[in-house]
């Protein structure tokens, strides 16, 4: 017989529900030992800190010494120092706010962040970083994610960009977002004032390095470590070595390594060059090869002065320019004919280009199209260089003008290898059938140029051996042309006359001979 349930008393069920709570609490407390240990930890993350700080104060203060000593150095440095101080400062300081808010929030108006009590109380960081509508987490994960995100733009070693990756990580773990949480709620939902406290010193700790990182980078930009050269050469970098007659010779005279807050002084032919950053000038007004000598001297660290001599050679030529038409040595009028243009030496982009009788238009790099209007002229392209912000002449070139060729008429059909074209001889009727008309191009190897069909005659012999014409107007056969195809034998031929076709110049044409077509 089945077994009888004894009932429940309403006392026995809150005696078991009080054990249950019970257990849950002594699962969820946190050993003294523990406790201890975090406690620990923050203290060695805060010394560590504080070093932290002061070595980068030093640096800062050395920024501050520098940036009074010679500020057209170092601003750019100071500067970019100044940006990193400010946002290392902000994210720390959100940090010891919220250190300090946890902790009043479990000890008290009378807590001491240095001194917590309640050590294991696992609400007070819940209710101050993820309490709704006035939780802080998400304040502290986007404050994170904007740091490490600038901070890393000014760290150029992987070794170190990867350590500050690390630090500044707020990806959440697998197993945080199968149970559905985001990173402030893996980090600080029912976590120990102790261990929230210790997180968050850890965050300064982290701030600290990275921001010291950043310094030495910046740092090692100016000679604020008195970093100094053992060795010095003088160098002249001229603009360029060879002059077109009537330009300018420009040269760069350094002493290496150069410090661009304090200039050498420059000697040529035993004269001193007025220069503020050493450049040197001379007007070239004869063609050849020339060398120009002289010697720069600086102070060392020690005050001495340092010599040394230099020699330049540099070569002075005529103006010249090459202007080729990309096709032949005429131009054709009312067509864009391809040119090249080229001045050795000087970029395109300084090039101006005209040309008489006509437009000139460029295409691209050292690429124009010329398009003359009046065939039986000539048309003149000249060219000039900017050279030392003005415009120097360096060629005029003539070109004969033309008018395009007379194109030749085709009948276009298709083939396995593509579309093909026939003039005249063989056809057989299926091909001749599957085609609409006729056109006509020139294609000679060097040009390439489509005509329009205005119109054309194709003449059929009945069979008293009589001429019949029939007219098409425009480039298809008409329909009685292509009835008249349909009845012709094998053998059988006709003839495509009178064609009449207008080219890209706009001139209408009429090609002179006939094309021969025989059915096969």
């Amino acid at each position: 017989m089945p077994i009888k349930k004894k009932r429940i008393s309403p006392r026995q069920k809150m005696i078991n529900l009080m054990y249950l709570v019970l257990l849950a609490m002594l699962a969820l407390n946190v050993s003294s030992d523990v406790l201890n240990g975090f406690s620990l930890v923050s203290e060695g993350l805060m010394k560590s800190t504080q070093n932290a700080t002061k070595v980068n104060a030093g640096i800062y203060s050395t920024f501050d010494q520098q940036m009074k000593n010679n500020p057209a150095k170092v601003k750019e440095w100071y500067d970019k120092a100044q940006y990193v101080r400010g946002m290392s400062d902000s994210l720390y300081n959100l940090a010891e706010e919220l250190k300090e808010a946890i902790v009043f929030k479990s000890d008290g108006k009378d807590a001491d962040i240095n001194a917590i009590k309640n050590r294991e109380d696992l609400e007070a960081s819940t209710q101050v970083m993820l309490a709704p509508g006035t939780g802080r987490g998400k304040e502290l994960y986007d404050a994170i994610n904007r740091y490490r995100d600038r901070i890393l733009r000014m760290v150029t070693d992987k070794e170190r960009r990867d350590i500050i990756t690390s630090n500044f990580d707020t990806e959440v773990p697998a197993k945080a977002k199968v149970l559905g949480k985001n990173w402030q709620e893996f980090m600080f939902e029912n976590m120990p004032t102790a261990a929230a406290v210790t997180l968050l010193t850890k965050l300064q700790n982290d701030v600290r390095y990275a921001e010291g990182e950043v310094l030495h980078n910046l740092v090692s930009n100016i000679d604020v470590k008195d970093i100094r050269v053992n060795q010095l050469n003088a160098y002249v970098i001229p603009n360029a070595q060879t002059i077109v007659q009537g330009g300018r010779f420009s040269a760069q005279i350094i002493m290496a390594a150069i410090d661009t807050t304090r200039r050498p002084t420059i000697y040529i032919g035993g004269r001193e060059i007025k220069s503020d950053k050493g450049y040197y000038e001379t007007i070239c007004s004869k063609t050849g090869d020339f060398t120009f000598n002289g010697y720069i001297e600086m102070l060392n660290g020690t005050g001495e002065k340092v010599r040394r001599d230099f020699s330049q050679k540099y070569t002075v030529v005529a103006p010249s320019a090459t202007v080729s038409a990309d096709i032949m040595n005429v131009l054709y009028a009312g067509y864009d004919n391809p040119m090249s243009v080229s001045v050795p030496g000087i970029s395109s982009s300084k090039l101006r280009v005209s040309m008489t009788g006509g437009t000139f238009e460029q295409k691209g790099e050292g690429k124009y199209n010329a398009r003359p209007t009046t065939p039986g002229t000539e048309a003149v392209v000249t060219v000039a260089a900017e050279s030392e912000g003005r415009m120097q002449e360096m060629g005029k070139f003539t070109f004969r003008v033309r008018k395009l060729p007379d194109p030749t008429a085709f009948i276009a059909f298709q083939t396995e290898g593509g579309e093909d074209h026939f003039t005249g001889g063989s056809l057989s009727k299926q091909i001749l059938m599957g085609t609409e008309g006729i056109g006509a191009a020139i294609d000679d190897g060097l040009l390439n140029i489509a005509f329009r069909v205005n119109s054309f005659e194709i003449v059929f012999f009945d069979a008293m051996g009589n001429a019949v014409p029939y007219q098409s107007n425009g480039a298809k056969f008409s329909d009685q042309q292509k009835a008249q195809m349909r009845g012709l034998a094998r053998n059988k031929r006709f003839y495509i006359r009178d064609i009449h076709a207008t080219g890209p110049d706009g001139i209408e044409r009429t090609l002179n001979g006939a094309m021969e077509v025989i059915i096969k």
